[in-house]
């Protein structure tokens, strides 16, 4: 679904946290899109930036010791980073809105389920409190919930967790925004709910053209649920394409290395294949690719300089110098790369033989 212009666009972003430690680049450089009625899928390992991403984007990094420190995100082409906390207010929750990680937490305990539902109506459109409550009950229903008006008396401790999911895409959902955030919407849900909510952000999707980004580190969520991936690696994006792209023909090192982690039901493998090391602490690595250590087809250049992202096919595109349209090849790894290669393979080794 292409359009000339995207409803959200995200340029060059950079955010960052300022610390005791200096600054720490939480973001460094991010970009991508979000067409209309489109869902658009954002994985990577805790700690990449997906969330700060999102935060970034509502308006939401905490300040201090968060702050975008560059670039653009462009919300039918006004700047959101140079807007008033007057205007964000305004946007947040009837333009764009996004459901948090943990229902339990973001959900005020003190507050029953109608309060929270109505004061997002009221706060947006002037209406009175009949009208809120009666809207509140549609979504609620829309959302799967049971006994709605019932539930509009009740407070957050007395829902299971997939009910309390609901109440909080029902809350994102209630001034039918333009672009719905996602932040690990099935996080700590069993299977079976996990596939209802997903089944409703799609058919919410579907029926009202809400433009979705989807937060996530599960790979079978996204092939399930969304049309574009990007993929994030420490702060940066390091490949997107269409999921079918991504599924079929993975081109950064790290992507592959995700998908070849995820358990296959038909091979009989006893070990499951873990990408050696760990991902960087941000702001550790300021000269070459992020990857390079975790990566076995790095060679000398990988240490030494930062790759762009570059364009491999139509709408697909990677940042590793494989793809560069150059000559280097990765028989050309130093003897350096080897050992850091080798010495995270035998640790990861290592551990998993001593937790068995």
């Amino acid at each position: 679904m292409e359009q000339s212009k995207p409803l959200l666009r995200v340029e060059n972003l950079k955010t960052s946290f300022f610390t005791d430690d200096g600054e720490i680049p939480a973001v460094d450089g991010v970009n991508f899109h979000v067409n209309q009625g489109e869902v658009l899928g954002v994985v990577g390992e805790s700690g990449c930036g997906k969330s700060v991403t999102s935060l970034s984007i509502m308006g939401l990094v905490p300040s201090p010791p968060g702050k975008i420190v560059d670039g653009k995100i462009l919300y039918k082409e006004e700047d959101l980073t140079k807007a008033s906390e007057k205007r964000m207010r305004e946007i947040r929750g009837n333009d764009i809105a996004m459901i948090f990680q943990e229902p339990m937490t973001s959900l005020n305990p003190v507050f029953t389920i109608g309060d929270q539902l109505t004061e997002a109506i009221k706060i947006h459109n002037k209406i009175s409190k009949k009208e809120a409550n009666k809207r509140a009950v549609e979504i609620m229903q829309m959302v799967g919930l049971p006994r709605a008006e019932e539930l509009l008396k009740e407070y957050p401790h007395q829902l299971s967790g997939g009910m309390r999911q609901r109440v909080m895409i029902a809350m994102a959902m209630v001034c039918d925004p333009q672009v719905l955030i996602a932040d690990e919407p099935t996080t700590a849900l069993d299977v079976t709910i996990q596939a209802q909510i997903l089944k409703l952000m799609k058919k919410l999707n579907t029926e009202l053209n809400t433009a979705v980004l989807l937060i996530t580190h599960d790979l079978g969520v996204v092939a399930e649920t969304c049309e574009r991936v990007v993929v994030m690696y420490s702060g940066k994006v390091v490949e997107e394409g269409s999921v079918e792209e991504i599924f079929k023909n993975p081109q950064h090192p790290y992507t592959k290395g995700l998908i070849s982690s995820v358990p296959d039901m038909r091979s009989k493998k006893q070990r499951l294949y873990s990408i050696p090391g760990n991902v960087p602490k941000p702001g550790s690595i300021r000269v070459g690719c992020r990857f390079a250590a975790r990566c076995e087809h790095a060679f000398d250049r990988c240490l030494i300089e930062t790759p762009e992202l570059y364009e491999t096919s139509t709408g697909h595109c990677t940042r590793c110098f494989l793809y560069d349209g150059s000559q280097h090849k990765s028989g050309n790894s130093s003897s350096k790369k080897d050992a850091m290669f080798h010495e995270a393979e035998e640790a990861a080794y290592d551990r998993d033989v001593a937790e068995s």
